[in-house]
């Protein structure tokens, strides 16, 4: 059952799937940058438009959708342990294109000392990638509905399975009804599930290009079983991925999620699709060794990212009423100060022209208290 294609034409589709995946990912990080740039530009500008009627994101969505496509093409041509890993180069990709559109004017000491952990994961990354993808596996065969069916009832991905649905369960148990909301068991959910996503995406891009090459597979009850699993995959993950986004940070959320799905993913090809069945164990610690550095190199780019502020809360005087508001709820921006009466963040504000209070303010008769803190409204000095 298993159709081994000669080592010249694995080689050959190992590199092209390499690079589509390179390639994908590549595009993914710039398209992702162009519809950033695109939310950016509508916030400073206030324009009223909304984002998706703007031709800078539109041309983003294009951009991602041409990417994924590559990807996905990508896993009917190299192994999952080749595929999975290159998501580094899309971390890469967006950490070099946040410093080359950096506007901030440094000393280079300042800049070294502040973004040199950046440069060293870069360096980190680019050498674990040349080395799991130098010493990964090679061998290839061609995703035949017969194929995947052999797979899936050997004993090895049965006892797989077995064992990932019972961890997910527990997982899910403690998350929901012990409301075990930790970083590390999102992400082991989501990454269990990832699993189950590279083995069906591999599976439904490999039968289409057969059909494609015209040797159909469409027809065969396996497709529809492998394209329902991989839908329902990727739903739920993005469900489990926003909930994470919601409690932690994104940057955080980036190299841990990308360490877990990795691991789980070349487990996934190891166990199913048997690709390290004709290695020998040098290749195999070389490219454990290159995937460990690479995780170390994604770790570093993403632990130098800006964190975001947490909300704090701030008082401002309604001067129509002449009460003041606490906005503690995070649903009002925090004002710079612009010559308002407002009870912000403490600013230096030396040197801005002070702001002078109305003095005859028609007020509602809103409350007793409200009525005394009119009266001294015209006793107030300038701010």
């Amino acid at each position: 059952m298993q159709n081994n294609r000669a080592d010249g034409g694995s080689y050959t589709e190992n590199l092209i799937g390499t690079l589509l995946a390179i390639f994908g990912n590549v595009i993914v990080s710039i398209a992702l940058s162009i519809q950033k740039y695109s939310h950016v530009t509508l916030a400073g500008t206030k324009d009223p438009r909304a984002f998706y009627r703007t031709k800078t994101w539109w041309w983003g969505f294009v951009l991602t959708c041409l990417g994924e496509a590559a990807n996905f093409v990508s896993y009917a041509f190299a192994p999952l342990a080749l595929v999975a890993p290159l998501n580094a180069v899309s971390v890469l990709t967006s950490s070099i294109l946040g410093l080359i559109f950096l506007r901030e004017k440094s000393k280079p000491k300042d800049f070294a000392k502040r973004y040199g952990l950046s440069f060293l994961g870069c360096i980190l990354t680019i050498g674990g990638t040349y080395l799991f993808v130098a010493f990964g596996p090679n061998s290839h065969e061609k995703l035949k509905a017969e194929n995947i069916v052999w797979h899936i009832v050997g004993w090895p991905v049965l006892l797989y399975l077995l064992l990932e649905i019972i961890v997910f369960c527990l997982l899910l148990y403690f998350y929901k009804q012990r409301s075990a909301n930790y970083l590390v068991i999102i992400l082991l959910l989501v990454a269990l599930l990832g699993s189950v996503t590279v083995i069906t995406v591999k599976a439904v891009s490999g039968m289409l290009v057969l059909t494609i090459e015209g040797n159909m597979q469409l027809d065969y009850p396996i497709f529809s079983v492998m394209f329902v699993c991989m839908v329902a995959s990727v739903v739920f993950q993005a469900r489990f991925l926003s909930q994470a986004c919601k409690l932690y940070d994104s940057s955080l959320i980036a190299s841990v999620n990308y360490i877990l799905s990795t691991i789980f993913a070349v487990l996934a090809g190891a166990v199913f699709y048997l690709e390290f069945n004709k290695e020998d164990i040098l290749h195999i610690c070389m490219f454990l060794l290159g995937s460990a550095v690479c995780f170390l190199g994604v770790f570093l780019i993403t632990k130098n990212r800006k964190r975001t502020k947490t909300f704090e809360p701030y008082v401002t005087m309604n001067m129509t009423n002449g009460v003041p508001t606490i906005h503690d709820k995070g649903l009002v921006v925090q004002p710079d100060f612009n010559g308002s009466f407002s009870y912000g963040a403490l600013v230096n504000n030396d040197g801005v022209a002070a702001a002078n209070l109305p003095v005859n303010l028609e007020q509602p008769a809103v409350s007793s208290k409200s009525t005394d803190a009119s009266h001294g409204l015209p006793d107030l000095k300038k701010d």
